[in-house]
């Protein structure tokens, strides 16, 4: 490979290959890294799923992804909406995977589709169509021909699909991998040689699909040649490839954690996601993505699980809602402008180890005259400070310096440069009566709410009788996620399981949530959890002489996920269901039972505003706090175009619909344990899922995002099914808003990276800043509501003055700062003079846009 052609900077190369969108691209591969038109690429990627936010808002996450530093943007390709029906494809709105790919190619980056078509993803049954369970002779994931060929046939026409679109690299196209199948070798030694049988396959397929470019496999040491092996985890600086002449790819750097209904929510430093990607890069690697950059919202009932909330923020560099998190985007984004600027010498030689003593070391890429260097301090406690080519660096526990051309730090990953951003939920006003007794002017209304009563039990004219309990995923083909068991009793006075008029009820369940009727009235109700979904409910129960009804409603939350033979775990009602009393029982699990899929409601389209019903009754004395009702009202839209969410504190568990659309699941009521959370996380060592969680005791989820796509000007309806009970007029409506801008930066900090002069490879000697941007165009820094320079302490939000403060802090960043869109402020005493000698002192800010 030519020297020149090693060092052809990486944005000529991008623009190059995806300008003019017909010429085509070569991506190969050697041991070092992807290989695009003969020239070896360090890449930056991130995952964005294109169902989980909405076409509208993909230009916008793309360019802020590209903004932060990434050149290809990940995807799963999500079978069960492309097929809902077998040989019916949708390709249509939030499910135009080829019109997201073009986005993508637009603001000129590149794209890994991950075609599966397993994808786990805490996605409803893996991605998987339900109708491939019922397939006669079917086995999922193993070499077993019915499931194959299904999956071949989607595989193909995912392809087919790209390839029509001239999306292929080799096409002139943007996609430059794909993967087949997803985290097999997690599980595959329980499906035995049947397992091996089927991987092989399944590699041996994707490859006669002829795509032109490499395909992956992630989490599978043994994936035969030619695919490429790769990394899933918090850190994968430790990882090999099976084959000497194969790249280090890191498929899923996970930026945070899935937030479970009933869990605390997960969050990950900055610090210590920024060491475990600079450490994969000193180490070798050269592709790496974040699984997630943006993760999205769990539409319609596509959450998979059991117990995935409808929130997928997964604290991703880019939020929920599409806003940037800082100051992790800001954080990693410098970390990618540091890694790039080592890329010449990266792909120019292998790197070389240096021990610089105990948990600490020195990688080294020198290649003639190119040189790029990484100093590690892999010990969780204590910082040190080590010798490297004769000069001293200090180095923080669990920190990683970058040196670009081995002499000088461009950026160490435990010490911030960006911005710290407090976002925050504005709770809007509808009409309210001022002090005068007059009308305030509303932020947006809301008209009166109609209600229609769900019935209790069977009123469906196919429902289904049949001895004994059916399990419920096998019955309703997920079409709904409620099932209703019924059955009756005729009651004499004499029975051996009566107390009186009382009897034990006893009603197990697979899960995930059960409610129990008798005689038409709520008797009680379980739900299983994250954890274990199974539900054993138990309860005294009054039964009358003569008829008895007995009415078990069984909803799911989502689909298993994840695990060897996800597929075949069941739900709902499978017993013992079973009367007791003092002189016996009477076990109800062999009795004759009448099924029903689904609610009346859903039959009646109640969720479609389009469709009139006489269902519905308008009163100003709608019912409350009762199970199985659904509510209806008008609203009008926030104005502007900040994000919007509904928070539903007041109500119990449900789903709601917005102009007929799902917003998904919601479930206020479901509560965090009250311990396992920390009130400032450590991100010194390393990380695990439950290591960093907050808001332990509250819900897990109260917000819910309503994309803008999904409002209209003027009216808007939403409708409600509320399970459990609740008051509909409890919810608001809020906007989600950047409220201060916030950074503190300490004269020990490198200076900020746009100071490095890449062409001549050395460093301006400008020292630290802090440096504070507008989060929006055409915003301005209005106010400075905190300046300290010295050694102030605090959060963004609630900083404090320490025993040392400059006194001129607050003027000289009010003169900087005030009336422009961004500005700079050297950290440093010949600017707000020395408040206090021998102590390194830091500048915190927190200050207003409008």
């Amino acid at each position: 490979m030519a020297a020149t052609a090693l060092l052809l900077p990486a944005a000529a190369v991008l623009l190059l290959c995806l300008a003019g969108g017909s010429r085509a691209t070569n991506v190969t591969y050697d041991h070092r890294a992807l290989v695009i038109d003969g020239v070896r690429r360090v890449l930056v990627s991130g995952s964005i799923h294109y169902p989980r936010s909405t076409p509208d808002m993909w230009p916008g996450l793309i360019q802020k992804a590209k903004d932060g530093g990434l050149d290809v943007i990940e995807t799963y390709v999500f079978w069960d909406i492309h097929e809902p029906v077998r040989g019916q494809y949708d390709f249509e709105g939030r499910k135009d995977l080829a019109a997201f790919v073009k986005a993508v190619a637009d603001a000129g980056l590149y794209v890994h589709l991950r075609i599966g078509p397993y994808v786990c993803a805490e996605w409803n049954y893996g991605g998987f169509p339900l109708w491939l369970h019922f397939i006669p002779g079917v086995k999922f994931r193993t070499d077993n021909e019915p499931f194959k060929t299904e999956m071949q046939r989607f595989t193909t026409k995912v392809v087919d699909t790209m390839k029509g679109a001239g999306l292929y690299a080799s096409q002139g196209g943007p996609i430059i991998l794909s993967q087949i199948e997803n985290e097999y070798g997690n599980i595959d030694s329980a499906y035995g040689a049947a397992g091996k049988a089927y991987m092989r396959w399944a590699a041996g397929m994707a490859v006669s699909l002829d795509t032109g470019v490499p395909w992956v496999m992630c989490q599978q040491t043994d994936a035969p040649d030619p695919l490429i092996n790769t990394c899933n985890g918090f850190y994968c600086d430790g990882f090999t490839p099976n084959s000497a002449s194969k790249p280090k790819m890191w498929t899923e750097n996970w930026s945070g954690w899935f937030l479970s209904f009933g869990g605390a929510v997960p969050y990950r430093p900055a610090e210590d996601l920024a060491f475990a990607v600079a450490r994969f890069y000193q180490r070798g690697g050269t592709f790496q993505n974040y699984y997630m950059y943006h993760g999205g919202t769990n539409l319609d009932r596509s959450s998979g699980g059991p117990f995935i909330a409808t929130s997928y923020d997964y604290d991703a560099p880019i939020d929920e809602y599409g806003l940037v998190r800082q100051p992790k985007w800001g954080h990693l984004r410098d970390v990618h402008k540091a890694i790039k600027l080592c890329e010449p010498a990266l792909i120019a030689t292998d790197p070389s180890y240096i021990s610089l003593g105990q948990n600490a070391e020195a990688t080294v890429y020198k290649a003639g005259s190119v040189c790029a260097a990484f100093l590690a301090n892999i010990d969780g406690q204590s910082d040190k400070t080590v010798t490297f080519n004769g000069k001293m660096y200090k180095l923080p526990a669990w920190s990683v310096s970058i040196l670009p051309d081995c002499k000088n730090v461009v950026l160490n990953t435990a010490q911030i440069n960006s911005q710290v951003t407090s976002s925050e939920m504005r709770y809007l006003e509808s009409s309210t009566v001022a002090s005068d007794g007059s009308f305030t002017t509303p932020e947006f209304a809301v008209s009166g709410w109609s209600y229609a009563i769900e019935p209790v039990g069977i009123t469906k004219d196919n429902a289904l009788t049949k001895v004994g309990l059916m399990e419920q995923i096998n019955t309703t083909a997920d079409a709904s996620d409620f099932l209703w068991y019924s059955t009756s009793i005729t009651v004499k006075g004499d029975e051996p399981y009566l107390n009186g008029s009382q009897s034990n009820l006893l009603v197990s369940s697979l899960g995930h949530v059960l409610q129990v009727y008798v005689n038409g009235k709520i008797a009680g109700s379980a739900q299983g959890s994250a954890s274990s979904s199974l539900i054993s409910w138990q309860k005294p129960i009054t039964l009358v002489p003569g008829k008895n009804k007995i009415d078990l409603l069984s909803a799911t939350v989502g689909l298993s996920n994840y695990g060897a033979f996800f597929d075949l775990v069941g739900a709902g009602i499978t017993g013992p269901v079973k009367l007791s009393g003092p002189n016996g029982a009477l076990d109800l699990s062999s009795a004759q039972w009448t099924y029903q899929i689904g609610l009346r409601g859903e039959d009646l389209h109640l969720y479609d505003p389009s469709e009139a019903s006489p269902e519905w009754v308008s009163s100003n004395a709608y019912p409350i706090n009762q199970p199985l009702i659904w509510y209806k009202t008008k609203f009008t839209a926030p104005a502007g175009d900040d994000p919007v969410a509904i928070d539903f504190t007041g109500l119990g568990k449900g789903e709601a619909w917005v102009n007929g659309q799902s917003i998904g699941r919601y479930w206020p009521t479901n509560i965090a344990p009250q311990s396992g959370c920390v009130n400032s996380c450590n991100y010194r060592g390393s990380y695990t899922s439950s290591k960093c969680l907050k808001k332990c005791g509250q819900p897990s989820q109260t917000l819910y995002h309503v994309p803008r796509l999904f409002l209209q000007p003027g009216s808007n309806d939403i409708v409600l099914f509320e399970q459990f009970g609740g008051d509909p007029s409890k919810i608001s409506f809020v906007t989600r808003q950047t409220g201060s801008v916030c950074a503190q930066v300490s004269e020990a900090h490198p200076a900020q990276i746009d100071s490095w002069i890449s062409s001549q490879q050395k460093m301006q000697r400008s020292g630290p800043a802090l440096r504070l941007e507008c989060p929006k165009e055409g915003q301005v820094i209005s106010s400075i509501k905190f300046a300290s320079f010295g050694t102030p302490s605090g959060t963004c939000g609630s900083y404090s003055h320490g025993e040392c403060s400059s006194t001129q802090a607050l003027s000289v960043v009010q003169e900087a700062c005030i009336g422009v869109s961004s500005c700079s402020v050297p950290v440093s005493s010949n600017y707000f003079g020395n408040p206090c000698t021998g102590v390194t002192k830091s500048l915190a800010v927190e200050a207003a846009c409008s």
